[in-house]
């Protein structure tokens, strides 16, 4: 049975991170965007990292720039504007596709195992991105700073779309923990 930890990453300077490495560890995977208006969950991410990985959690973001190019930026340009405008201490890895031909294979599990909840029910988010993201698919990933919880033994957990905070992702946690 294939699990998260199956799937490589590559980190923003070019080395393979396994994600078997993460065993054992809740894991929050986050396709992250600079110059998007849910940028500011970045500080929320941060802050659920910082009050969680003594307990086995991990953040990781993964930058995209498939919504409206709002991550134009080089992996080190990514690098710099989490670390100056946030302080990210959590890993973000380099650039990748979520959705499409080019996906990063982990991408494709994650979307499979986890299909979303994407509908009206979220309100002015959805109404506002519904249109911005044609020719997606049933389980695509829809925008910026979907999440996606991993639980310790790599089994997808949990799917939240965008407009779902980090504070409110805390709550679910502690379940886990």
């Amino acid at each position: 049975m294939t699990t998260t930890h199956d799937f490589d990453a590559t980190a923003a300077d070019g080395s393979t991170v396994p994600l078997g490495d993460y065993q054992g560890k809740l894991l929050l995977i986050v396709n992250v965007a600079s110059k998007c208006g849910l940028t500011p969950q970045y500080e929320g991410l941060e802050a659920l990292y910082r009050a969680t990985k003594d307990q086995g959690v991990e953040v990781l973001g993964f930058p995209t720039n498939q919504f409206l190019g709002q991550e134009p930026g080089s992996d080190d340009e990514i690098q710099d504007f989490c670390k100056t405008n946030y302080d990210v201490t959590f890993p973000v890895l380099a650039k990748v596709d979520v959705n499409g031909e080019h996906a990063e294979p982990l991408y494709e599990f994650l979307r499979a195992e986890a299909p979303g909840d994407w509908g009206p029910h979220l309100g002015p988010f959805y109404e506002h991105v519904k249109d911005l993201t044609p020719g997606t698919e049933p389980g695509d990933i829809k925008w910026n700073f979907t999440k996606f919880l991993i639980g310790r033994d790599g089994e997808v957990i949990k799917r939240y779309e965008p407009p779902v905070t980090p504070e409110e992702i805390r709550e679910d946690l502690a379940q886990y923990l």
